[in-house]
């Protein structure tokens, strides 16, 4: 039965993560989602096979499950992103409602097993309807606030990584925004069916997707060389009263600095050929230039038009034009090629060349 399936590999999924050295804190945040999946699932496998009323002190655990669920997805994604929360007080408010359901159940808690079950099995829970319908518009809610947050930190994610990194095929986290998806689907699920055997097959699909690209998914920002330094002083100039371009004021940096910083960096490109390396990113080049990463940033952004990524990647291009040329080159396939220039992967490369270009490699090839 994939009930049994799903709860099976949450648990297998939770202790490949518990053993798993050097766990990072998104590591930690699926171990426990894949827990709380497991939990999940196993209660309505006790509802669904009718041995739940077998355990009355267990009646009613399972309500605010729901609830947490959205909150793991957030935690998640906000960690794997870099983005989770500073303060961690702040991560305690994600919590209050599933808190203040338990709170509100508390009574119910200390019935007796006999009146717990007559709640649940002879009067339907009645004596309860009240509480039942909150909860089951706050679950409403937490899924589509939830789900719709977390595609906005994905958003900001693609973003940041393209200002970062030179090769983003493996942090796109691609993967992430379909699950985000087909979270949403299961809570569409949990509005509109009333077939609770429908959604929760849906949940443990769902498990078994998280559980697959989320224990192989490396880690991101800890790839990029930490950069301990403050601003650097010597970027900044004699303030003048020529509001030629505010973009660079509140970095202290001036239009003519930051062109001639961008010359370097274009100097250094050319005769270092530093895109040749896939693994390229921004705090490599703001060493190589005495320049603090955000400044670096600032000033590919803001003279050259583009974001890191795309910087990069013109220069790979450009690069393989100028191989491809080469009559001593045309026994070597058009990937090696473009592996010698920097790109990591066949699909990252057709697809920017054709963005640069507007054709294949093979139509430029071929022209």
């Amino acid at each position: 039965m994939i009930f049994i399936a799903g709860i099976s590999i949450a648990l297998f999924i939770s202790t490949l993560l518990l053993v798993k050295k050097d766990k990072t804190k998104s590591d930690v945040f699926l171990l426990l989602w894949m827990l709380l999946n497991a939990a999940h699932l196993g209660f309505y496998y006790l509802n669904y096979s009718g041995t739940l009323y077998d355990y009355p002190s267990l009646l009613g655990v399972q309500l605010p499950f729901p609830l947490l669920q959205g909150v793991m997805l957030f935690f998640y994604v906000a960690s794997v992103t870099n983005q989770a929360p500073a303060k961690k007080w702040y991560a305690f408010l994600h919590l209050i409602p599933a808190l203040g359901a338990y709170i509100y159940l508390l009574r119910f808690f200390f019935l007796s097993a006999a009146e717990k079950i007559a709640i649940f099995k002879v009067s339907g829970g009645e004596d309860y309807a009240g509480f039942m319908t909150v909860l089951q518009i706050s679950v409403f809610l937490s899924g589509i606030i939830y789900v719709s947050w977390c595609s906005l930190l994905l958003i900001k994610h693609k973003k940041n990584i393209r200002s970062q990194f030179s090769d983003i095929e493996e942090i796109s986290l691609s993967w992430l925004q379909f699950l985000v998806v087909g979270l949403g689907v299961v809570w569409c699920l949990v509005i509109v069916s009333q077939d609770d055997a429908i959604i929760y097959q849906a949940v443990a699909v769902f498990v078994m997707l998280v559980g697959f690209f989320g224990v192989q998914q490396k880690s991101i920002f800890n790839q990029q060389k930490e950069i301990n330094q403050p601003p650097i002083a010597h970027l900044k100039e004699e303030q003048t009263t020529t509001p030629a371009k505010e973009k660079y004021q509140s970095s202290g940096l001036s239009e003519h600095l930051a062109e001639e910083h961008f010359q370097k960096l274009n100097t250094l490109m050319n005769q270092g050929k530093f895109y040749n390396n896939a693994n390229l990113s921004l705090g490599d080049l703001a060493n190589e230039l005495d320049l603090h990463p955000n400044y670096l940033s600032q000033i590919i952004n803001n003279n050259g038009g583009q974001s890191f990524y795309d910087y990069v990647n013109t220069f790979r291009v450009n690069e393989f034009k100028r191989l491809v040329a080469q009559p001593e080159n045309q026994k070597y396939t058009l990937i090696t090629l473009a592996f010698e220039c920097g790109f990591n992967s066949k699909s990252s490369f057709n697809r920017y060349f054709k963005k640069i270009t507007g054709q294949t490699p093979s139509q430029y090839v071929k022209k």
